[in-house]
């Protein structure tokens, strides 16, 4: 076990003889006596406990000079739910190193955003993780690129820099140290890549075919169903078995299809700039909230005899989150009370007149969704809503495109939420709604929600908002998936896989 981490060695020997994936993406093994690292639930035969030794990351992994297993592909593991259910420096540096910030902004603008040095936000790092976010940002720099140079037919120079490495040699020489294997080999082991026009690299150019893991189990029911049914028209849609939506991302634009298959959700993205592949998938991942820990989550909430029968109806479900923080809050506040069809077509009025167009061959997709210095030009008066909430809308947009109010995943859910409490028509059920789906509170919850409200009655649960929210201390620290299983009592279309 490493110094500084917060593995124990005795459970990670349990979970990798028992080839456990729920710990896939926890840790990773490194064996001493093959210098390669795996995941837990690698198929092949356990190494000796002695040979073994933890990792809290694949970068840490990497930099000890450990390479990749060829069996089990370890970088392709979900992500650590750690990262997701806390606030802390390192959970936030996490998030944002997943979003791309320092291949884009260097370390300094990591630090910046997270309002630390660039000294603290390394040590913190290293402490924990064993790398630091050099180390860290490289390790997915890698990642991406097996995934380009396994599934496109791009050179390898385009797949380099696609990849966000400076330069085709660093791009060789990581490719090499991390998979032990050079780039024109890691292609040549794909079946059928030799070939002429193979179907491995068939299709649109700019377009990906990827598989995202998860940990069972996966309820797909609420978490697509409550996609597809709040779906802005032009923005989202469900088509052939798949939710499909516009992404604005920070080199261009693109299109993602997913689809909820048994071991994984089927991913097909459309991207202007292949540099945004990272951050795309690492956004698409957030709003199904792939990387949570459904056991952990299930146990906690089946202790209360309540809950208990609606999780075991229905274990794994997910909270439905968002790609766009931003576009999720303006959305919120168009949904204050009024139903789902209704949010639904002011946003699509939005969309029609502020949004940026788009070509969709395969779908009906048409624009992205405004951003807020858009948004932050529309005449109040054009809005067909009552006057105080022209005055939520305006306040909110104006903050989101002047810096004042920041809704990214690096911010802190607390501060967060006290900040949209001080905005002219922004009430708890606000504020909750947006610190659980766009900010990605895995405790959040809607003790004012209707839908909430009634399910607790129903199930002899208080009633009131107060007395609520006094019952629901016992399931913290995930209340936002509590909220997910009493949704589902109610037979609104949120909580139905589309047909």
């Amino acid at each position: 076990m490493q110094t500084g981490t917060h593995l124990d060695r005795e459970h990670c020997v349990r979970a990798v003889q028992s080839k456990d994936a729920r710990f896939d993406g926890w840790f990773f093994t490194a064996v001493l006596t093959t210098r390669i690292y795996c995941r837990p639930s690698c198929p092949v035969v356990p190494p000796k406990p002695r040979n073994m030794t933890f990792y809290p990351s694949a970068a840490a992994c990497q930099q000890a000079g450990f390479r990749a297993c060829k069996r089990c592909r370890p970088d392709t593991s979900p992500g650590s739910p750690e990262w997701n259910r806390r606030a802390d420096l390192v959970a936030r540096a996490m998030r944002l190193i997943a979003d791309g910030v320092v291949d884009r902004e260097g370390v300094p603008g990591l630090a910046a955003r997270l309002g630390y040095s660039a000294r603290q936000v390394e040590r913190q790092l290293l402490a924990e993780l064993g790398a630091g976010p050099l180390a860290l940002a490289r390790a997915q720099r890698a990642q991406t690129a097996r995934l380009l140079v396994e599934t496109t037919p791009l050179p390898m120079s385009e797949i380099a820099f696609a990849a966000g490495f400076a330069s085709i040699r660093a791009f060789n020489d990581t490719v090499r140290e991390v998979f032990a294997l050079s780039p024109s080999e890691l292609r040549a082991r794909v079946p059928g890549s030799r070939a002429a026009g193979s179907p491995q690299f068939a299709g649109t150019p700019g377009t990906l075919t990827l598989r995202l893991p998860f940990r069972a189990p996966l309820n797909p029911d609420n978490l697509f169903g409550h996609l597809a049914a709040t779906a802005v028209p032009g923005v989202e849609e469900w088509r052939d078995g798949a939710y499909r939506r516009t992404l604005r991302l920070p080199y261009g634009h693109g299109i993602v299809a997913l689809a909820p298959r048994p071991d994984h959700i089927a991913c097909r993205l459309t991207l202007s700039d292949l540099r945004d592949l990272t951050v795309a998938t690492s956004r698409c991942r957030r709003m199904l909230d792939l990387d949570a820990d459904p056991v952990a989550v299930d146990d906690r909430l089946r202790a209360d005899p309540v809950l208990a029968p609606l999780v075991d109806r229905a274990p794994g479900r997910r909270v439905p989150r968002t790609v766009d923080e931003a576009e999720f809050a303006v959305r919120a506040v168009l949904g204050q009370q009024v139903s789902t069809a209704a949010a639904r077509t002011h946003a699509a009025r939005l969309v029609a007149a502020h949004g940026k167009p788009l070509d969709d061959p395969e779908g009906g997709l048409t624009h992205l969704f405004p951003a807020p210095e858009a948004l932050a030009e529309v005449d109040p008066a054009s809005l067909a809503m009552p006057r105080t909430r022209r005055t939520t809308f305006t306040t909110l947009v104006g903050a989101l495109a002047d810096g004042r109010l920041h809704l990214g995943v690096e911010a802190d859910w607390a501060e967060t939420r006290a900040r949209l409490l001080d905005l002219p028509g922004f009430g708890p059920w606000t504020a909750d709604v947006i610190a659980m789906r766009a900010l990605g509170d895995p405790d959040a919850f809607l003790a004012t929600d209707l839908g909430v409200r009634r399910a607790a009655r129903e199930l002899g649960l208080p009633a009131t908002p107060g007395a609520l929210t006094a019952r629901a201390e016992a399931w913290r620290p995930w209340r936002a998936y509590a909220v997910q299983y009493l949704w589902a009592t109610d037979g609104h279309p949120i909580n139905f896989l589309p047909a």
